[in-house]
């Protein structure tokens, strides 16, 4: 059974990247989780997911979403038990892009726990990311939505009191946020500032070299939880 740990990178590439491509940049993601031993994330189409499953070690291959039915009617929906078979071990949900309403999320959620999977509930503001918290997630993806792609990152403040209100309401909750991270010095400072973890999409895929920038961004991870921590 997978669990969320922190501190933690999630490599988003959504679905500029799909088949060789995507399998190149998640045997690198899966070659730095080895040598720093941090939790990597890599999220990818479903069709890809076998494949990144079967080539990768150390990564969590992480679903884009799913619905919440069972095995049965539902032509054209996301079955949760064939995201699990095919090698997923944890699923983004209600992401600005493919958004849910309360009652969906609930149910995704719901779904995904039945089948032990990570779930990373995406939220908007501060009280959407604490409303989102009491559904009990793994993970809450904290991002401003009008930040994500523009490379500029939610402000010190925001940090800060979006950590301080997820732990008031479920400490058990890790908190990521990600919005307009593109550097690893981004990195260190969001976990630094109290995250648990953070990751990119056009950070890492506009980068001269994708495989450097996450490699670069999980050891800025690395050394900014373990000077916060104190280890």
């Amino acid at each position: 059974m997978a669990k969320a740990e922190r501190p933690f990178l999630i490599v988003n590439p959504k679905s500029y990247l799909y088949g060789q491509k995507s399998l190149e940049l998640a045997l690198a993601a899966d070659k730095t989780a080895a040598e720093t031993g941090l939790q990597i994330f890599f999220t990818c189409p479903y069709a890809d997911i076998r494949l990144i499953r079967e080539n990768t070690s150390h990564v969590v291959v992480c679903a884009q979403s799913l619905d919440p039915l069972t095995p049965g009617r539902g032509m054209g929906h996301v079955l949760p038990e064939s995201l699990k078979e095919a090698g997923a071990d944890a699923v983004f949900l209600n992401h600005a892009e493919n958004p849910k309403t309360v009652a969906e999320l609930s149910a995704c959620v719901k779904r995904a726990k039945e089948l032990d999977m990570i779930t990373v509930v995406c939220a908007d503001s501060t009280m959407e990311a604490a409303a989102a918290a009491c559904l009990d997630p793994d993970i809450v993806l904290a991002e401003p939505t009008d930040l994500i792609g523009t490379g500029k990152t939610a402000d010190d403040s925001y940090v800060t009191e979006t950590v301080a209100a997820l732990n008031k309401v479920n400490p058990n909750v890790l908190v990521m946020i990600a919005s307009g991270v593109v550097t690893a010095d981004d990195c260190y400072n969001v976990v630094r500032l109290g995250a648990d973890g953070t990751g990119a999409t056009s950070g890492i895929l506009n980068a001269p070299s994708p495989a450097v920038r996450v490699q670069e961004m999980a050891e800025a991870i690395v050394k900014a939880y373990k000077e916060r921590e104190g280890k």
